[in-house]
């Protein structure tokens, strides 16, 4: 009984920020990497080249510029998905997949003007802000947290 109310005790000396962060790293996280571990593992970089990329042959963009970055955005999903899930190098992975979501933008636009970014993109990036705004001391639920606790950092 002394075992449950400790931790009882424990989850309440958590703040709502810290699980705030947790949630919204959950959930970011798993956005990116399940896409990554699809782009990845079932699309193939090439394939994802193929499909989401070389559409885009027919503007002022270079091939070997398509090829490049459709190739590199799979696995920067993939791993930076995964780092924002466990909180680990936590802003990296965030400005690595804000990257991302500024490239998605820009080839939707340069594409469509008036592209309904409000489905795909904004979703994502409110998420990312709100990370990225919040205090990093907050985001007590994750591993970059766990590893400067043992390091006298945090």
């Amino acid at each position: 009984m002394t075992n449950f109310k400790d931790s009882m005790k424990a989850m309440n000396a958590i703040g709502n920020r810290a699980w705030a962060m947790l949630f919204a790293r959950g959930v970011l996280g798993l956005i990116f990497f399940m896409a990554g571990v699809w782009k990845v593992f079932e699309l193939g970089p090439a394939g994802h080249v193929r499909r989401f990329f070389l559409p885009y042959q027919d503007t002022f963009l270079p091939t070997w510029s398509l090829w490049a970055v459709g190739a590199t955005i799979p696995f920067v999903e993939l791993i930076a998905g995964a780092l924002v899930i466990i909180g680990w190098r936590t802003r990296a992975a965030l400005l690595s997949l804000g990257a991302v979501l500024l490239v998605v933008t820009f080839g939707h636009l340069l594409k469509e003007p008036l592209y309904a970014f409000h489905e795909h993109v904004f979703p994502r990036l409110a998420l990312l802000l709100f990370l990225l705004v919040m205090p990093a001391s907050e985001d007590r639920l994750s591993i970059d947290a766990f590893v400067g606790a043992r390091r006298g950092i945090a």
